[in-house]
């Protein structure tokens, strides 16, 4: 009895099955993401909760490991934090806007020097259109003042949307690190029971990648802040203050935020102090990025986050597209949570779940943990540096 043969060709029934299936995947992702989009105001606070817990709860557990009450450590904890950080921010946030009237200052003041190099080759742009421009500018202010006031209004509903996602974000950050464990344990119980020990190790394995993240993306960004700061101060650009500020912040989009604040900074450099400072403070950056990328993130982060730079820019990019600012801050730490939860459910074997501290980033990637931090870490990391000896026969 001979088998009956299929009209299709395979390779043509293999091509449209596997893009029947990928047409399925794509649009569950596309329906995800309207979803989110359409409740940003519920998912984004949400997200910076999730973020500053992972900040938060090695904390927490220090203290409830020193027999202080759970209630009482998140409190401490909740109030000393927000502390820190709603200070720091507020001093970067008021540094950089109090800058903007001094470097609105400046750059009138050099307009002369850019009307120069714009009216002589390579541009050759008539001299006049130069002079016209803020006229042209105000007339365009003037002529659309309708728009400006339904995006005044606009403005002032999402004020009201920040003041409520505020409150959203720290009631549900109390809870996070009040009841982080029982909330985890409540979300188990969607997964199979066959596979709940598995996604269990994956869920403690990606929440201490996230812990990783969070703190070395905050350390890397005091340093390149004050690196940079240092070398504009060196060098004599005006509003090293803001400039550093703005360099902090942007630190905190991978990559792309370092790229573009590095790139304002030799910008006001040029326009402040002429073409040699700028390139010095050019090296400067670049050299503040290479100790960033190459010593710092590999010292700080180790194991916990594995991500080509190709995948964080891709990642950045889409979360622009997505949900602009919020969604180039929130872009990469979500990568990485997905891709250390892959790992682990496709690893061939993972240990028992309650060997697996959440908040300890040695912890987030298949494998042996990592040695603690200290001297003996710094070695290990000097030595993997030194090429190989070279062999050596008999």
């Amino acid at each position: 009895m001979t088998e009956r043969r299929s009209p299709i060709p395979t390779p043509l029934r293999v091509t449209s099955e596997v893009c029947a299936r990928l047409l399925v995947v794509a649009a569950a992702l596309a329906l995800l993401i309207y979803l989110v989009v359409q409740l940003r105001v519920v998912v984004i606070p949400v997200a910076i909760a999730v973020l500053l817990a992972a900040l938060l709860a090695p904390a927490v557990q220090w203290l409830t490991t020193r027999r202080v009450p759970r209630g009482l450590a998140t409190a401490l904890v909740l109030v000393a934090g927000l502390a820190v950080l709603g200070g720091l921010l507020s001093f970067v946030v008021n540094t950089f806007i109090g800058g903007f009237p001094a470097l609105q200052e400046q750059l009138t003041a050099s307009f002369e020097s850019i009307e120069r190099v714009l009216s002589g080759a390579p541009f050759n742009l008539p001299p006049d259109v130069l002079r016209t421009l803020p006229a042209e500018l105000g007339r365009a202010i003037s002529d659309n003042r309708s728009a400006l006031t339904s995006g005044a209004l606009s403005t002032a509903a999402t004020v009201t949307e920040i003041a409520a996602g505020t409150a959203l974000a720290l009631f549900a950050l109390i809870f996070f690190l009040y009841d982080g464990p029982v909330i985890w344990r409540f979300l188990l119980r969607a997964a199979p029971r066959a596979r709940r020990d598995r996604v269990d190790v994956a869920g403690r394995r990606a929440f201490a990648c996230l812990v990783g993240y969070v703190r070395a993306t905050a350390l890397v960004a005091v340093v390149d802040a004050v690196g940079i700061g240092l070398g504009l101060a060196i060098v004599g650009v005006p509003l090293v203050v803001p400039l550093a500020a703005l360099v902090f912040l942007g630190a905190f989009v991978p990559t792309v935020g370092a790229v573009v604040t590095g790139g304002v900074a030799v910008l006001v450099a040029l326009v402040a102090n002429g073409p040699i400072p700028a390139l010095v403070v050019l090296l400067i950056v670049i050299g503040v990025q290479q100790l960033e990328g190459h010593i710092l993130q590999p010292l700080l982060l180790g194991r916990a986050v594995r991500l080509h730079a190709l995948a964080v820019v891709l990642a950045v990019a889409a979360g622009v597209v997505v949900a602009g600012i919020t969604g180039a801050l929130l872009a990469v730490p979500l990568l990485a949570v997905l891709n250390t939860a892959v790992k682990s459910l496709t690893a061939d074997a993972e240990p028992a779940p309650a060997t697996i501290d959440a908040v300890d980033p040695r912890r987030a990637q298949p494998g042996p943990p990592l040695p603690p931090p200290g001297p003996g870490r710094i070695r290990l990391f000097l030595r993997g540096l030194r090429p190989a000896p070279p062999d050596v026969d008999g």
